[in-house]
């Protein structure tokens, strides 16, 4: 080795070891800047899940998804419903491809569809809307439905055959209009029926149901499982909920409103008794004890208008259910809260198309290991999963878009 190539050596050397002292000063500094930093559930978008839909399916608005005690995530969308003429070829015979799926679509942990069915039968009234699903631990799947005319729940067994019907369709008419179409009257102390129910959630021992109603009423009914009968009710503060009352359109300005506004778009129980309920369009989220009782609330980008910011909700999988989940349609992000506190810790998600992006976020839902499942309704109509990875520090607000990191990156 001439000298030449020894000083080169030696240079490449002292480089290297520059590096590696710089290196360990940032990850120094970086140490220093997030000890004691908030810590909040972090995720990566899992960009290839689900697997393809067999048969040229594809999905119309996406408005409900729930993970099952198999983590099997089963959603109920729209299907040719809300697919343009050209997303439905094979179905009008003028093309190759495509054809909506059925309704209700069941997916394993690795996102292979394992089940499909849904749609108007013998002996039950298929929503005009389907709105929400549920799988409670018996393994029945509720639906609901937020057309003009839904104002009953539907529950079937995992292959879809028909269990029961509560409440009739069609409750809420009330007359015609000079064209001849049905008015509908909204009517939020109804002890047999709905108003466009949002969502429902089944509490763990399956003796009673939360039902976001809704669309149309405005209130939290209680239902017993077994028979359909409604148990109790209350509206926004736990208060009765009081119908024909225009509250007029949303202004972030002015007092809280002390009703919910339409649509109550969830009901949701966690494991200490309380029930989280989306008051959409007021952009906040209400807490209530099991028979009803005010706790607490929140406000959630409260100067968003149109539709709301408060969509949906769902429970982070630790013992406490420390952290909440809040789908956010309009600025297309989810939330995490402290759920004792109900403070904001930091958002995920942006405004696109690609994955871990967002066109009309509507509902969520967590598996066993705290992944995170959303579903898009609008022109969105997709399913994504968010993989968990643990407790990091909170480094900004708003994350955005959250893609995997490759090998080299660092955290």
């Amino acid at each position: 080795m001439n000298r030449y190539q020894r000083l080169v050596g030696v240079a490449f050397v002292v480089l290297l070891g520059a590096l590696a002292v710089a290196e360990r000063v940032l990850d120094q500094a970086v140490a220093a800047q997030t000890r004691g930093a908030v810590q909040a559930p972090r995720f990566e978008v899992d960009p290839m899940w689900p697997m393809p839909l067999p048969n040229h399916w594809v999905l119309g608005n996406v408005i409900g998804v729930w993970v099952d005690e198999r983590d099997h995530v089963w959603v109920v969308h729209r299907g040719s419903d809300t697919l343009a003429n050209n997303e439905k070829g094979l179905e009008l015979k003028s093309a190759d491809c495509c054809a909506g799926a059925p309704p209700v679509l069941e997916f394993d942990s690795n996102g292979k569809l394992v089940g499909s069915w849904g749609g108007p039968g013998k002996g039950y009234d298929w929503p005009d809307s389907n709105h929400g699903i549920f799988v409670d631990r018996a393994g029945y799947v509720w639906v609901g439905g937020n057309g003009p005319g839904d104002s009953h729940i539907v529950k079937f067994t995992r292959d879809g055959k028909f269990v029961a019907q509560y409440g009739k369709p069609n409750a809420r008419v009330s007359g015609k209009d000079s064209q001849g179409n049905p008015t509908f009257a909204r009517n939020s102390h109804d002890p047999d029926s709905f108003g466009r129910v949002a969502k429902i959630f089944v509490d763990p021992t399956g003796a009673e149901a939360y039902v976001a109603d809704g669309y149309f009423n405005k209130r939290v009914a209680v239902i017993d499982t077994a028979t359909g009968k409604i148990k109790r009710q209350w509206g926004a503060y736990g208060k009765p909920p009081v119908d024909g009352v225009d509250t007029g359109p949303y202004d972030p300005a002015a007092p809280a409103a002390q009703q919910f506004r339409n649509p109550v778009h969830c009901a949701d129980l966690s494991n200490d008794g309380l029930v989280y309920v989306c008051d959409r369009v007021n952009d906040r989220l209400q807490v209530f004890k099991a028979d009803g009782t005010f706790v607490q609330e929140a406000f959630l980008a409260r100067n968003t208008k149109l539709s709301g910011s408060v969509w949906d909700v769902a429970f982070s999988r630790d013992p406490q259910q420390q952290f909440l989940y809040v789908a956010d349609g309009i600025n297309n992000r989810v939330h995490i809260l402290r759920r004792a506190t109900l403070e904001v810790l930091t958002t995920f998600g942006d405004g696109g198309r690609q994955p871990s992006q967002f066109y009309g976020v509507h509902s969520i839902a967590t598996d066993s290991r705290g992944n995170v499942y959303t579903t898009e309704t609008w022109e969105g109509k997709r399913l994504q999963k968010f993989v968990y990875q643990g407790l990091g520090p909170v480094t900004t607000m708003h994350q955005g878009t959250v893609w995997p990191r490759g090998p080299a990156r660092r955290e």
